[in-house]
């Protein structure tokens, strides 16, 4: 079970914020705060893509073709590159394993995210936009689970983020700290080996 964003992708933070602070004339905590309050979470699917575009464009005060480019921004820093190693490594383990991703999500990803077939190499993708959930909550790795019809001990895996990596262990999964792609890699195949998956 992998993560998505700084795990199978690539993200690079000059893509996005990137320029568009100094470009509007903002401090870069002025920029963040603009695009904060929303009426709801994203990531839990509170708030859909054409309402999170009407709120930058109306707090930042920009027109409609800054608007696109802003967001046009925003995907394609949220998409990064694809890791191809790590993505090779995750697309082998079937269809011997189970593989499967738990991603803290905004509206639009699944099909942005679409570009990197990520479908095509799982068994299944838990959106935390679509279900409702975010990790580190203990219910979506839960769901995941229960989607997946394993047991926990069952489960190894990868995220980039230290909280998110401690409720799966919590939730009883083997769960791996991303640092680096030849690491994370090692630290994989040594879990599955001594345990026998």
């Amino acid at each position: 079970m992998f993560d998505i964003g700084s795990v199978l992708e690539i993200i690079d933070d000059t893509v996005f914020p990137g320029a568009w602070p100094a470009r509007l004339g903002l401090e870069g905590e002025e920029f963040s705060a603009r695009l904060d309050g929303l009426a709801g979470d994203p990531v839990l699917g509170e708030v859909m893509e054409d309402e999170i575009r009407t709120h930058w464009q109306r707090s930042l005060d920009v027109s409609d073709a800054l608007a696109d480019e802003l967001m046009g921004d925003f995907w394609r820093w949220y998409v990064g590159v694809l890791d191809e190693p790590l993505f090779d490594w995750f697309a082998a383990r079937r269809p011997a394993q189970l593989t499967g991703i738990v991603s803290n999500s905004a509206p639009g990803a699944r099909e942005r995210e679409a570009c990197w077939r990520f479908a095509e190499v799982t068994d299944d993708i838990v959106y935390s936009h679509e279900v409702g959930l975010k990790k580190p909550d203990p219910a979506i790795y839960a769901l995941a689970q229960r989607r997946l019809e394993v047991e926990p001990g069952e489960i190894v895996f990868l995220d980039d983020v230290s909280g998110h990596v401690d409720a799966a262990r919590a939730a009883g999964w083997h769960a791996v700290l991303h640092e680096s792609t030849p690491g994370s890699i090692a630290e994989l195949e040594r879990i599955i080996v001594d345990e026998g998956s």
